[in-house]
């Protein structure tokens, strides 16, 4: 991935809330990554681990407290909100969110939640232009144009779901932060909207962050994987490599976490216990660092050389 286009650079990126007071929490702490034009990187961790703070941050929903996120040669985190910049980078980057029931308006028409960002960006040309559009965009989603009417309790949570894609997908967007877009939502519908997202990104050419804590669903969406844990990146590689030659401890006991589908192995199944009190708090200075091409591992520099025997023995032919 390292010869594609960075669509977006983020360095050094810190995220806290109540900075100076005693309730004070470092939500990201010092984060840097890439994210290359036309993939999908998995955000994953468990909860708390800071990924929806890492989302809104990047889409600037959060003012970050320090670090660079550089978009199209711009420094988004320095854009002052309604400025023109700004509103062009709204336009580019648009946002999932987790809950498809509190992420609709109950009093507005499904028309005008998914055209509101075509009238706030003036896209449409006239009412009727603004109705064809928004009929498209439902069809784009795998609704109806008479849907168009009704309000959002009329609707199950996976059509709400396809509804708040549609509403992203309306200013026709370069990038889209999906933030546990599946979730919500009854397991037999889930695969039906990870299938939709791909398929709209092949057609698109769309660039994703899709953010989850169901590993199974991320490798099956994700070109590359970045494990998070109490706001840093401990981890980030190819999705194969993640799962088939996970190197830090953290990322093993995630995916020891996972159920397996045969009931005898899974009751004699162990899952790594991970204590980041006994593995990470202990003085030393650590940063996400190549141990293997394309491989990220975070460690300290008396750990590296370990890691990368690890990550060369797993590469060795069999």
């Amino acid at each position: 991935m390292s010869d594609k286009e960075v669509l977006m650079s983020i360095r050094n990126l810190v995220q806290t809330f109540n900075p100076g007071k005693r309730n004070e929490v470092r939500a990201i702490q010092d984060i840097s990554f890439d994210i290359y034009k036309g993939e999908t990187l998995g955000l994953v961790g468990e909860s708390g681990s800071g990924k929806t703070t890492t989302g809104r941050s990047l889409i600037r929903l959060y003012q970050p407290t320090s670090g660079s996120i550089m978009y199209s040669g711009q420094d988004i985190a320095k854009l002052k909100h309604g400025s023109k910049d700004m509103l062009s980078f709204r336009r580019k980057a648009q946002m999932i969110f987790q809950d498809p029931y509190a992420s609709l308006d109950p009093r507005m028409k499904v028309k005008d939640i998914i055209a509101e960002g075509i009238d706030v960006h003036h896209l449409a040309k006239d009412d009727a232009d603004r109705d064809r559009q928004v009929a498209e965009l439902l069809s784009e989603v795998g609704l109806n144009a008479s849907h168009a009417t009704r309000y959002p309790h009329e609707f199950s949570g996976g059509q709400r779901q396809r509804i708040g894609i549609a509403r992203a997908l309306a200013v026709q967007p370069e990038f889209i932060i999906a933030d546990e877009p599946i979730s919500a939502l009854d397991v037999s519908i889930q695969a039906q909207v990870v299938n939709l997202l791909k398929d709209i990104q092949d057609r698109q050419g769309l660039t994703y962050l899709f953010i989850a804590h169901d590993l199974s669903m991320v490798k099956y969406i994700s070109d590359r994987i970045a494990v998070m844990h109490y706001g840093r990146l401990v981890e980030l590689a190819s999705a194969d490599e993640v799962y088939n030659h996970p190197l830090h401890p953290y990322t093993k006991s995630l995916l020891s976490a996972i159920p397996v589908p045969d009931p005898s192995l899974e009751r004699r199944r162990e899952p790594i216990a991970y204590s980041a009190k006994e593995a990470e708090e202990d003085g030393k200075e650590r940063d996400l660092i190549e141990v293997y091409p394309g491989h990220f591992v975070f460690a300290a520099a008396d750990e590296v050389e370990a890691y990368k025997k690890a990550a060369e023995a797993n590469h060795q032919p069999a």
